[in-house]
């Protein structure tokens, strides 16, 4: 008989998942593969939409973003996800990480959002400044707009070791037909949109086109901007969420997003360090497998 170690190991490696030892704090995380690379990155990282969006000459905000930076990091997360169309969420990031413990853990990811060539490539240059950095781990091409051209600076900036890896982004469920036709004729490492326990409509096609491709997948909207939470506010967590170490809604949200086999990491966003503990939490322990993503599915809709 195998044992539950033995179980749980086979179970991850179905999913195309890698559990190592994160040293920060001495726990196991869970961590994903990145296809290109064959390199991993923890399954969840942290979107800045708002919440970092903050006035920075106000002391009190920026302290408190620290310590949300600081449970971040020492929860095991690696990834930052960040855009130009986020007002002063770029600025606001490259004040505060030189302050924040675990920031040599930092994988930056940012987008170009504009129109023409030249526009593009001032703008990159402009959110390496605003970061502090000399090397953008991961750019993306925001929404879609421009990607013909947008794609040709960022393969060339990838040649020259400016960025690291290449991606395209939707978000709201949009154009996914485009996002599609896009990916089938041109090479990218990492696409990010929209997927959530409500809203599955990337299952039936865009998850399983990025795993054939050996395309990384970011899942903005993993709480559906809060949304979830606000239908099973006050409703109980089902009692064998247990068995995969839930002990809150939103670890129970992002263990559903995280365990599909296509998905490397989900980017949820919150300006609360209570929160991000939770949200980091969803990194230790087991992952649901097919059959309970199925009673997850039917135990949400049950109570919403």
């Amino acid at each position: 008989m195998l044992s539950r170690r033995t179980l749980n190991t086979l179970l991850l490696t179905w999913a195309g998942l890698n559990v190592t030892q994160n040293f920060a704090n001495g726990s196991q995380v869970i961590n994903k593969t990145i296809p290109s690379s064959h390199t991993t990155i923890p399954a969840i990282g942290m979107g800045t939409w708002i919440t970092f969006d903050v006035n920075q000459a106000n002391k009190q905000q920026l302290d408190h973003l620290i310590a949300v930076l600081h449970a971040f990091f020492k929860g095991g997360g690696r990834m930052i996800d960040s855009s130009p169309m986020y007002g002063f969420a770029q600025q606001v990031l490259g004040q505060i990480l030189p302050l924040v413990q675990g920031k040599e853990q930092l994988f930056s990811a940012t987008k170009v959002w504009t129109m023409g060539q030249q526009n593009g490539i001032a703008q990159m240059h402009e959110s390496m400044k605003l970061w502090g950095l000399d090397q953008i781990d991961l750019m993306y091409v925001h929404n879609m707009l421009d990607w013909q051209t947008q794609i040709k600076t960022l393969n060339d900036w990838k040649q020259q070791g400016l960025i690291k890896y290449t991606g395209i982004t939707t978000s709201h469920g949009r154009r996914h037909q485009a996002l599609i036709a896009m990916l089938k004729s041109t090479p990218v490492d990492f696409v990010q949109f929209s997927y959530n326990i409500s809203d599955r409509e990337a299952e039936n096609y865009l998850l399983p086109l990025a795993q054939d491709l050996g395309v990384a997948v970011v899942i903005n909207r993993p709480f559906q901007t809060g949304g979830l939470f606000t239908r099973v506010r006050n409703q109980p967590l089902p009692e064998w969420s247990k068995d995969i170490q839930c002990e809150n809604w939103a670890q129970f949200f992002l263990k559903f997003v995280i365990s599909h086999p296509a998905v490397t990491c989900a980017i949820p966003a919150t300006s609360q360090v209570q929160h991000m503990q939770q949200n980091m939490q969803a990194l230790q322990g087991d992952l649901p497998d097919q059959a309970m993503r199925l009673e997850m599915i039917k135990y949400h809709e049950s109570v919403t």
